[in-house]
């Protein structure tokens, strides 16, 4: 493949911007595909594929160019070169490109491969954290599967349309999508493409949502006409599921502490159709307290590491730190034991997170079990991103018996 000045310096700039200023790979991503209106669909994949690739494999290449994550101009250039090298484009003769040890960067990359660490582009702490909770082989088969590329995954608005209506839609529109086989709502897209411009989007016909995410939504064993809270709504893709689920009937309380999430659903449940929402912001545990034991089904989506959706989110690898996930364990108990407290006796909870550790996920529920002799754990889903192709994710279904 031929390199093109501008959609390289694209990515040079984008890179700066997340390695320099700390900025999130997808917002980033987002700016760049908007730098030039004249490119096509092959211009706008290698660039968001390169900055990914790029942020993914960090480690690796900062190992090979000898750059020791210092991202000056010059060393973004000597990352991007190994890059170039690695997926065998024809170097032009650009002066920021003069030099390239090509023989050198291969026979270092051959080496690297030995190691773990370097091989697979992850810190040491998240290494040896994840080797100790899942073991040697899990760990090392999840963390290859969180390194490939996120696929595009669509669920249908069933509010609005159907699956197979859905398809020929964005097949108008110049998009090929496949069904994915054990997903009810999901849309695979056979090829990378802009879905939020499709008329399809607009019409609200479709969300952006893994197919393990989706999972989430159905494993509440919603029924039209009731009482739902979904705990950690944030800006609502499994609460707009949810109200799908529902048909609209019934009352869906989406709740979070940050008010700003919850205005970006508002204004993605007017585009999908939903009308049995209500949003409310949790600024104190007196509005929790008057919920309590008046829900039919709650959702806590807990906040959480995020290791399981490494392959989307790449930078995360690099933001997230070992003292988090501690503080984080403890954040995922007491929201369990606070929201708990809404479901009525009968009613049913679901516990989530987008975490393939234990400590965030089995290990809380058998804790909070043991505290709360008045649920009983009806199932539970451990989703993992080697197995399934898509994120990692963990969901258990609880009922209040008494």
């Amino acid at each position: 493949m031929r390199l093109h000045r501008n959609l390289v310096f694209t990515v040079i700039d984008s890179m700066k911007l997340i390695f320099n200023e700390g900025e999130y790979a997808d917002k980033v991503v987002e700016k760049a595909l908007k730098r030039d209106k004249r490119w096509g669909a092959r211009d706008r994949k290698f660039v968001a594929e390169t900055i990914y690739d790029m942020v993914r494999w960090k480690r690796l290449y900062n190992e090979i160019a000898g750059t020791k994550s210092h991202y000056t101009t010059e060393n973004v250039w000597k990352n991007f070169a190994v890059l170039a090298v690695l997926k065998g484009y024809k170097l032009p003769e650009w002066n920021q490109l003069q030099g390239v040890p090509e023989r050198r960067i291969k026979g270092k990359f051959d080496e690297l491969q030995k190691e773990r660490v370097f091989k697979e582009s992850i810190p040491d702490w998240m290494d040896e954290l994840c080797v100790k909770e899942l073991g040697v082989e899990k760990w090392t088969q999840e963390i290859s599967a969180l390194n490939e590329q996120a696929e595009v995954i669509l669920r249908v608005n069933t509010l609005k349309t159907t699956k197979l209506a859905l398809q020929k839609k964005l097949e108008d529109e110049g998009i090929e999508t496949e069904t994915i086989r054990g997903y009810e709502y999901a849309l695979k897209l056979k090829e990378r493409a802009n879905v939020f411009v499709t008329e399809a989007f607009k019409l609200g016909f479709f969300e952006v949502q893994d197919a393990s995410s989706q999972l989430v939504a159905e494993y509440l064993d919603v029924l039209p006409g009731m009482k739902v809270i979904d705990a950690c709504a944030g800006a609502g893709g499994k609460s707009l599921h949810l109200a799908a689920l529902m048909e609209n009937k019934g009352q869906l309380i989406a709740t979070d502490i940050y008010e700003s999430k919850l205005r970006k659903l508002k204004i993605r449940a007017r585009r999908n159709g939903v009308h049995n929402i209500t949003t409310k912001e949790i600024d104190s545990l007196k509005v929790i307290k008057k919920m309590k034991g008046t829900a039919d089904r709650v959702l806590i989506d807990a906040p959480c590491s995020g290791i399981g959706v490494l392959k989307r989110n790449p930078d995360s690898k690099w933001k997230l730190q070992p003292e988090f996930v501690d503080n984080i364990i403890k954040t995922q108990a007491e929201i369990l034991e606070e929201y708990s407290q809404l479901v009525k006796v009968g009613g049913k909870m679901v516990y989530a997170t987008c975490s393939i550790l234990p400590s965030e996920n089995e290990k809380q529920v058998q804790l909070f079990l043991k505290n709360h002799p008045e649920f009983q754990l009806e199932k539970q889903n451990k989703v993992s991103a080697y197995k399934s192709g898509f994120d990692g994710f963990y969901m258990a279904l609880l009922e209040r018996i008494s």
